[in-house]
């Protein structure tokens, strides 16, 4: 069955983002890839694509610019079969630990990748309930955002963000779990080559990692019943 999915950050060519709207499309499916600003390398996909490709242009940092991209995407889609909320943000001292970080750059990371996920959810909302089969919201999070499995003293901002992530995943799925009509998980989607490059020590190229994340998906699309933050390789992660 061909699928609506929409893929939030797809514009850099080595991220997951971008792999992951390019494997739904090499599937057969019709993508809508979202970017705050505009992305050659989406472009050029869009040329091999045509009409299977939408790029939807909106800052997930700003309620009305969310808002504004739905009215726009229900002109030219009924519904939403897979959200994947991949958009991501940091900041110039991630790396850096608690004492040398200024803190002052945490709340931008929490309000895009955390609150910036809940404003899609909230607005494209409608589209899922639409669609034809069980809509599906994953959540791309991250192994730093467990508080169980704490062990570093850098990337704060980021594990926080992903922390927060987490926990918005779970609430929403409390507020929607019982119609059944929409599911959601959180998912750490491995060690990723996301840079591009061909020394970095992580096993999984981009998309490689979106192989594996779309077989992934459809078999939580109808488990509403395990628990909500998993690895992909379908393994429950503590939050």
């Amino acid at each position: 069955m061909k699928q609506n999915v929409m893929v939030t950050g797809a514009g850099k060519e080595a991220g997951l983002g971008f792999n992951l709207a390019k494997r739904y499309l090499d599937t057969g499916n019709r993508v809508i890839a979202t970017v705050r600003k505009r992305s050659e390398a989406l472009e050029r996909l869009k040329e091999e694509f045509k009409d299977d490709l939408i790029i939807l242009y909106m800052d997930i940092a700003s309620s009305d610019s969310v808002r504004k991209a739905a009215e726009e995407l229900r002109t030219k889609i009924s519904h939403i079969d897979l959200l994947i909320n991949n958009a991501v943000h940091v900041s110039p001292d991630c790396d850096k630990g608690f004492f040398e970080a200024d803190l002052d750059y945490i709340p931008d990371t929490v309000n895009v990748t955390a609150v910036g996920a809940m404003r899609v959810i909230k607005e494209f909302f409608p589209l899922l309930q639409n669609s034809p089969i069980t809509a599906l919201i994953m959540n791309i999070s991250s192994e730093a955002g467990s508080i169980t499995r704490c062990y570093r003293t850098n990337i704060i901002e980021y594990a926080m963000a992903k922390a927060a992530l987490n926990m918005a995943t779970m609430n929403i799925f409390n507020t929607v779990k019982k119609d059944r009509k929409v599911n959601i998980f959180a998912v750490h989607p491995g060690w990723i080559r996301t840079d591009g490059r061909e020394d970095n020590p992580a096993p999984l190229s981009s998309y490689e990692a979106a192989v594996i994340l779309q077989d992934l998906f459809e078999k939580k699309r109808e488990d509403f019943e395990g628990h909500r933050f998993i690895t992909n390789e379908n393994e429950d992660y503590p939050f």
